[in-house]
Order: C-alpha cells, then structure tokens, then sequence
C-alpha cells in the first residue's frame, strides 16, 4: 500500500503516486436498491452490477483479485477488484466490495450490525488505506457516531455514505456519493469517521439527518465540514482534522451497550408519569433527555417531573440533556435548565441526540465502567463529539445531595420570581445555608436574582 497524504502539501507534492486500496463495505440501503413493481428492494451484486460498467469506475483495466478477510478467525475470500482512472493528482484507486450476505434495512441497524461492520474494518485494516461502508439513510448518523466510538485510535478513513435515489436510477445522487467518498477514502489520511454526502464531508458524530428527500440530507450544524467536494477538486479542512495518538494502536471495542439505553424527547404538557413509565424499565441505565431550547424542561409547581428525574440519577441511572434545536449547545443559563443540572442531570453540550445515545451505550460497555466514569465520560470529548467547556461540569450526586439539590433549585426559581415570602421560607428550614450552596457551574442562588434585591 502507498502512504496517504496528510497534509495539503502532501497532495501537491505526490504528483505521481502509485495506486491506493479501498475496501467498500456494502451494508443495504437505497443506495443498491432496484425497481420493481412494489417499490425498490434490495439488489445483490453492486459491483459487477452498478459500478463496473461506469468508466469514473473502472478504467478498463485487466481485473486482479484482492484478499479480504470476513472475520476474526482469518477466514479469507479473494474477491475481484476494479480501478478508478488518475485523479487529478495521478493516483488511481483500486477497490473491490465486500457485500453482506443479508442485506439490512437501515431501520433495523442495531449494535450487531454496528459490530459486523467494526469487525471488517478492524480485520482488513491492514489490507487498505480506507473504508467507505454504504449504508440507508435513515440511520446513517446513528451508525456514523457508533463507529467513530467503536474504532479506536483510527489512523485511516472511514467514510459512510448512502443516497436518497438508488445508484440504477436515471436522477440519482448515489453516483457522486460514492465516487467522492471513494476518492477522499482513496487520497487524503483523514484518521476519521465520517460521513459523505452531497459533495461535504462530515465528521460522522457530528452528523444529522436533515431532509427525508432532499439531496442535502444530512448536516453538521455545531461542527464545520472536514473537507468539500468542488469543481476544482477537495478542499479538505486540515486544521479541523482530528490527529491520531502515535503512541496508541488501533482497536476496536465491539459492544456497544444498547440494551440498557433509552432516549425521550420532551413535549410540552408531557405527564411526569410518562417519564417515569421510562426511567422504570427493567434494567435502564442512561437516558438521553432531548430538551427545550439550551436545555429547559417543564416547571410545575410540585416540581414533579424534576424531583422524577432527580430519584432515577439517585437510583445511578446517568441522564444526559441534548437540545431539540439543531444549533447550539445545552446551557443552563435558565432557571428551568439549572433545575435539571441541580438534581444530577448531565448537560450534554452541543452533541447530537446521536452521537448522545451512541457514546453512553459505549461507555457503559467498556470494561469496569460505572455509573460515576459514565457521566464523566459523557462531558469529555473522546472522538470530537463535543466542544468541552472549562471548569467543573458535572458531580453526580448521591441521595442526600439530591434532596438539597432539589431544595437549591427551588431556592433559585423563588429568587427568580421575586418571591420573598417562599423564599425566606425555604431559608428558614435550612438555616440560610442554601444561600451558599452552588449548582455544578459554581453558581449560587444569588445569581438568579433580579436587580431589585
């Protein structure tokens, strides 16, 4: 195998480089689907079928055989290869697909499917310079994010990629899906994973799906593009790439812990019973808590919902607050979001609900982990998920912290709204120590009060 560039000036200074590999992984999805009188179905033989009778890819040349490996035994299946023709650059990329025997819906991706591909990446990593793993779309973001958990320490491309119209038809954007995710696969070291779509490539926990039909499907909103697709050639955002720990080695964690993760997304009018039908499943041990806004939840007066929430963090179940909007970040610059931080609520910044769900089912599959190394874990950035904010951001608390959490968070609303009596009532039965008690961002309730006091 050649040495990828690295760099901008690496691409400019290989003008002639010996050709790259690239295995493509082909999971299902619309992308290789064909028409039939009930609609598309899934079709077998993307290779030979959709892509060896394109000149963008294969140049003609006489076919050779690559080994893959399909599983950790070292069973190996020799498997036909086509070339793309130079690139701009003069580098040629060979490549063959290594197709599932049972093609997947992408509504039915789950942690077994994220692990059969994890597995084919890790068994040939050595046998390539990149990946692209074609994929519906439907869950493109969910198993772009699991990946980039599951792969650790990546020092080569993996680039997912689907499309809205499968690859036979007349107007699709399958082509140029996959012609780009081969080319930066074939061409650029982004030690990544990532997904390509509609000429940008995105770091892959960082993406969403925006548009049920449109072209521009997925989006990044909270991080830029790793690299662009223009008429002049890629444009990839070097300072933006993520640089792999010399001194580790690749791995992969193949679980992933979804079993005991859930995910509720809030509405307005939402009954606490309903949350509560949630946080007491059988086993549940993290929830993802899509909020309002930078990260607000209902306020009652009995302040139900939040004091249901605080008794699952008690009972070491690990909630994260993601926001509903596609921009921004959790920010507990509210009331009724510094509620859900003070009953042991982990604000989880400016992840996607994706990337959210993914890494607490990661976390909570690695070895020795606890309900304590979770929520820690859950606020660092480990593959570029989130922007970390300095100072202390989370303290899971125990029982007793909890019920003066709650108390905090009531002592803060009442300063808020101006209500003296409520709030000399509260600093009465607790012996006005409330007044000196902090919230996890270091803020005490005095900064949730108005101008007049």
């Amino acid at each position: 195998m050649s040495q990828l560039p690295q760099s901008e000036n690496d691409v400019q200074n290989q003008m002639v480089t010996p050709e790259s590999r690239v295995l493509i992984v082909m999971t299902g999805g619309t992308i290789g689907m064909q028409h039939s009188p009930s609609g598309y179905v899934p079709a077998t033989d993307f290779q030979e079928s959709c892509l060896a009778g394109i000149s963008l890819f294969n140049d003609g040349s006489p076919s050779s055989v690559l080994n893959v490996v399909m599983n950790r035994k070292g069973d190996i299946q020799t498997r036909t290869s086509l070339r793309t023709p130079p690139s701009a650059y003069q580098r040629q990329i060979r490549y063959t697909v290594c197709e599932f025997d049972d093609l997947i819906d992408s509504c039915s991706v789950g942690a077994k499917e994220w692990t059969d591909i994890a597995e084919i990446i890790f068994c040939n990593y050595g046998l390539f310079d990149g990946f692209v793993v074609l994929h519906g779309t439907d869950t493109l973001a969910y198993t772009s994010s699991a990946l980039s958990f599951m792969l650790r320490n990546l020092g080569k491309p993996v680039i997912l990629t689907g499309a809205q119209v499968p690859m036979r038809e007349l107007q699709s954007d399958a082509l140029h899906n996959l012609l780009g995710s081969l080319v930066i696969a074939g061409h650029f070291k982004i030690p990544e994973v990532c997904l390509y779509f509609n000429n940008r490539l995105l770091r892959g926990n960082r993406s969403t799906k925006t548009s049920a039909s449109e072209f521009a499907a997925f989006d990044s909103p909270n991080y830029p593009p790793l690299a662009v697709t223009l008429s002049s050639g890629t444009n990839v955002a070097w300072d933006l790439v993520r640089k792999p720990k010399e001194t580790e080695s690749f791995s992969l964690q193949k679980v992933l812990d979804t079993r005991h993760v859930a995910c509720l997304r809030l509405f307005p009018g939402i009954r606490p019973e309903m949350v509560n039908a949630v946080l007491k499943m059988e086993g549940l041990r993290g929830l993802v808590l899509e909020t309002f806004g930078p990260g607000s939840a209902p306020l009652s007066p009995d302040r139900a919902l939040i004091k249901a929430l605080a008794c699952a963090v008690d009972e070491g179940i690990v909630i994260i607050s993601v926001s509903q909007c596609l921009n921004g970040s959790v920010n507990p610059v509210y009331d009724s979001v510094a509620s859900l931080s003070n009953a042991g609520i982990v604000a989880g910044l400016d992840m996607t609900t994706e990337a959210a769900m993914t890494k607490l089912a990661y976390l909570f599959a690695l070895p020795n982990s606890t309900t304590r190394s979770v929520a820690e874990g859950m606020v660092k950035s480990l593959r570029g998920e989130l922007i970390e904010i300095s100072g202390p951001i989370f303290e899971h608390p125990n029982v007793t912290k909890s019920e003066s959490s709650l108390v905090l968070s009531d002592l803060c609303q009442a300063i808020s709204l101006n209500d003296a009596e409520r709030v000399q009532g509260i600093l009465n039965s607790q012996n006005c120590s409330s007044l000196n008690d902090s919230d996890y961002m270091g803020n005490t309730p005095l900064v949730s009060s108005p101008m007049s006091w």
